[in-house]
């Protein structure tokens, strides 16, 4: 996409900012063409109203646009893509936090997945007010969207060995290590779970490992679930079940996502970084229900249901994630309908083993205007992931507490003492909202990343 925040400019045409609650107050103060302007145009001071000032020869002079006395993120997403193309400046009448939240807003609002399809209308560029990160912003707006990109592709061009690609270029630009264990050689190295969910499928199943940092640096583990397209398998999901499937990798989606802004800011961390890639397909080897699939943990599982894939791919991740002791495991997954129809489609279900760290994530969730909610890893539904042939069963029979039941089979295979958050999410906007078109979308991430840099003790 091309960057339309640039530091300086002449001739930027001025945007006006006025808030809700001094619109009459600033109205009365100015020029009579511009209040016979405003109130011919029905111009009240709405929130997300816009309008533009000419010089009387049809020459845009000035902007002005109305946001709520205490404007969030998305408050200033509809400035970016409703003015006609030029270029614009601000005053700097609004705190900087208003101005980080416009200018990444800016970014986010004129994303566009236009790679299968020609798309040649031009965007406003914004010269940044000097008090902003500019930096910090373009490095949320690039990795935001390097998500939505990995999760809007088709699957024709995002299966597993596409995305193994992704993540090998990101580690390549920051100089990251690199493993990928790809079709049988999951078996030789012990990652059974993994190849018998990805088996079924031509392109073979792989684990995505990448490192990078100091390895005495403290440790952060991310974890994604990789599954580049869902057919359910045997237990086959309905036409409008597997419309959106191509969703389904968007955990990992975030997982490379996170570590890219990570890397770009340079955190004196050990990351690492374990992406289980599978397609949940159909074949003459396609793992059955009541199969029993081992685990790199060593515990057994029934598959019930083999459109309960996902929670089996991240049994192997989670327990080589535990492996080194790190300071945190963090996983993102498309993990279950059930999260959805408690929380609906735009907020993700937090599941935390350490209520510390679950408030700083709720607390950035709030100061970023990323929105997630925390659910129970309530120990009384343990009961219903046991199984009477294996050590755990993949779908229980009820769908009461789905998302909690898929939490607490993820929890078997985390190691002790160690904090783990797991977030279950859509990744996908169902429909277009300013800032947040219709399609993939990234959910939870500047929350994560916030908390994340606040509590993390780098000097550990």
């Amino acid at each position: 996409m091309v960057d339309t925040l640039i530091k300086d400019a002449d001739n930027a045409i001025p945007i006006t900012i006025v808030k809700t609650p001094d619109f009459i107050n600033w109205i009365e103060k100015q020029p009579k063409a511009v209040q016979r302007w405003t109130a011919t145009t029905v111009l009240n001071g709405e929130p997300g109203s816009l309008r533009l000032l000419n010089d009387g020869n049809g020459e845009l002079t000035q902007v002005i646009f109305c946001v709520p006395e205490n404007p969030t993120l998305w408050d200033w997403a509809p400035i970016a893509t409703e003015l006609p193309v030029g270029t614009y400046t601000v005053d700097n009448s609004f705190s900087n936090g208003e101005v980080q939240d416009l200018i990444i807003a800016w970014g986010l609002a004129q994303y566009r997945f236009d790679k299968y399809k020609f798309d040649e209308r031009g965007l406003p560029s914004l010269a940044v007010p000097k008090t902003a990160d500019l930096m910090a912003a373009k490095r949320t707006i690039r990795f935001t969207n390097l998500a939505r990109d990995l999760i809007n592709t088709p699957a024709s061009d995002m299966g597993p060995d596409n995305l193994a690609d992704e993540a090998t270029d990101l580690a390549n630009e920051y100089g990251a290590g690199i493993n990928i264990i790809v079709g049988d050689d999951l078996l030789t190295a012990n990652y059974p779970a993994v190849h018998a969910i990805g088996r079924a499928h031509d392109r073979a199943p792989r684990l995505i490992d990448l490192t990078w940092g100091d390895k005495s640096a403290v440790k952060i583990t991310l974890v994604g679930k990789g599954v580049c397209f869902d057919t359910g398998g045997l237990n086959m999901k309905t036409n409008a079940g597997m419309k959106l499937m191509r969703k389904d990798m968007g955990g990992g989606a975030h997982a490379l996502a996170l570590a890219g802004m990570i890397m770009d800011a340079k955190w004196p961390v050990r990351l690492r970084v374990l992406v289980p890639a599978v397609e949940n397909s159909i074949s003459g080897n396609a793992v059955r229900p009541g199969d029993i699939v081992m685990t790199r943990k060593g515990l057994s599982v029934e598959i019930t249901n083999t459109d309960a894939e996902g929670r089996v791919i991240l049994a192997d991740a989670l327990h080589e994630a535990s492996s080194e002791q790190p300071r945190i495991i963090i996983d993102f997954a498309t993990l279950t309908g059930a999260g959805r129809i408690a929380l609906g489609s735009d907020m993700p279900a937090l599941f935390c083993n350490d209520d510390k760290i679950a408030e700083s994530i709720l607390a950035a969730s709030s100061t970023t205007n990323d929105p997630l909610w925390r659910m129970p890893l309530w120990q009384g539904y343990a009961k219903k992931i046991k199984s009477k042939f294996a050590d755990l069963n993949n779908a229980p029979e009820s769908s009461f507490g789905g998302a909690i039941t898929a939490a607490l089979f993820l929890e078997q295979f985390v190691g002790e003492n160690i904090p783990w958050a797991h977030i279950d999410l859509m990744a996908w906007n169902l429909v277009s909202s300013p800032g947040r078109p219709e399609g993939g979308e990234a959910m939870g991430l500047r929350a994560i990343y916030s908390s994340l840099y606040q509590n993390i003790n780098f000097s550990d």
